[in-house]
């Protein structure tokens, strides 16, 4: 008589011919290997890799290694053989298994893409087409890294898809990438999720960017006819609006386009938003004849979200061309006159004739100021300054249109 006599339930084997044409049975039984190592073979036919095994003298669950065939006879083997050096270490082989898994899926949810699309999330842009911007900038990084661990991603790796981008004539996008990249590596710092930004390294790497100025009329007496042409542009109510106003306040044509009733207060005469550039909190002062525009207008698009909607839907901004456009029927090309002009021509005058500090009309136009001691200004700095300013700027322009193109300085800032 055997003492260890072969049952339903307890069958040996020693090849891969056994696993394979072992047959399920009414009741599912095991097939050992030896070593602890056995194949559990179900009444449905399916057959698992199991480990019976004991740690510190208590038998625990068994470990799992997975389905034959996907898992083969040698695949089964050689993980029992790393679970039993496991075992000699003092490592329960299920517990570095769960471990192995947690990490597994730690670096799934911090890969580079992961943590981009996050990044987005969090800090949503003014404007849907910044979003599709952003997006389209970092899928060049994810196309090469996406899936990627953040903490594994280099120097290297971000340079070679900013090279590739450069080996195409694209170079201003090249930088844009990188300061995307940047961008989604200080958002992973400050979650925890990683501790450098590689791309701090590449300062110098990539080919210099060419400076392309926007073209902008800047000398009062050729201003004070662009003035005129427009205050007797004939066109949609909403587009003479949005082109009187740009002057006055001179931003970004993209915020002008897609600003917000809820970011302007008549009473207090201010537009308060967000810039996408530089992703702060901006004040715009409101003059007089800006106000009047304003109030003219929020009788028409007032019950709307956008105080300069599309022609057609209003459910959307105007149309990133509308200003240009207009400018192009006024009889101003694109080497002579654009939306973002506007910007320019303040700066300059604002420099040159009117004499005002450089800081101050940095700190209206929204620029990256900063301070003597490196600090970035925040949005109510010179505000009563930048008031006085933007008022003597609008009365200015119409001391323009009406032949006035010497303006005696008065109140604001002295140079």
């Amino acid at each position: 008589m055997e003492n260890n006599p072969v049952t339903p339930q307890n069958r040996k084997a020693s090849t891969d011919a056994e696993a394979r044409t072992a047959k399920p049975e009414a009741k599912e039984y095991k097939l050992s290997f030896g070593g602890g190592l056995y194949l559990l073979v179900k009444p449905n036919g399916h057959k698992y890799w199991r480990l019976k095994y004991r740690f510190n003298g208590v038998e625990k669950s068994p470990v799992t290694f997975g389905v034959y065939p996907l898992v083969g006879f040698k695949d089964a083997r050689k993980q029992q053989t790393i679970a039993k050096e496991l075992l000699a270490q003092g490592i329960d082989p299920n517990e570095h298994k769960k471990a192995a898994k947690q990490l597994e899926i730690a670096q799934t949810v911090n890969t580079f893409e992961a943590i981009a699309l996050e990044w987005m999330e969090k800090h949503p842009p003014h404007a849907n087409v910044t979003a599709n911007k952003n997006r389209w900038l970092l899928n060049f990084a994810f196309t090469v890294f996406g899936k990627k661990a953040i903490t594994e991603v280099t120097a290297p790796d971000v340079l070679g898809v900013c090279r590739k981008i450069e080996d195409s004539g694209r170079i201003t996008t090249a930088h844009s990438v990188k300061s995307k990249c940047s961008q989604v590596f200080r958002y992973a710092i400050a979650t925890g999720k990683a501790t450098v930004d590689p791309t701090l390294s590449l300062r110098g790497a990539l080919t210099p960017k060419v400076i392309q100025h926007r073209p902008s009329i800047t000398d009062p007496k050729e201003v004070a006819t662009l003035l005129r042409a427009i205050n007797g542009y004939q066109g949609q109510f909403v587009t003479i609006c949005a082109l009187k106003l740009a002057p006055l306040v001179f931003i970004r044509p993209g915020e002008l386009r897609q600003a917000l009733w809820e970011e302007i207060d008549l009473e207090a005469a201010e537009w308060r938003y967000r810039v996408s550039k530089t992703n702060t909190d901006h004040i715009v002062p409101l003059s007089a004849q800006a106000l009047a525009i304003l109030n003219e207008l929020h009788a028409v698009t007032g019950r709307g979200k956008y105080v300069f909607p599309s022609i057609r839907v209003n459910t959307r901004p105007m149309s990133e061309n509308t200003l240009n456009s207009a400018l192009r029927a006024l009889g101003y090309d694109s080497n002579e006159m654009c939306g973002h002009g506007f910007r320019a021509m303040a700066r300059t005058i604002l420099d040159e004739v009117l004499h005002y500090r450089i800081d101050v009309i940095e700190q209206q136009l929204a620029h990256a100021v900063k301070d003597v001691h490196g600090r970035a200004y925040n949005r109510t700095k010179h505000l009563p300054e930048r008031k006085a300013m933007m008022q003597h700027w609008s009365d200015y322009l119409d001391g323009l249109q009406v032949g006035n193109v010497i303006s005696v300085r008065f109140g604001g800032v002295a140079g």
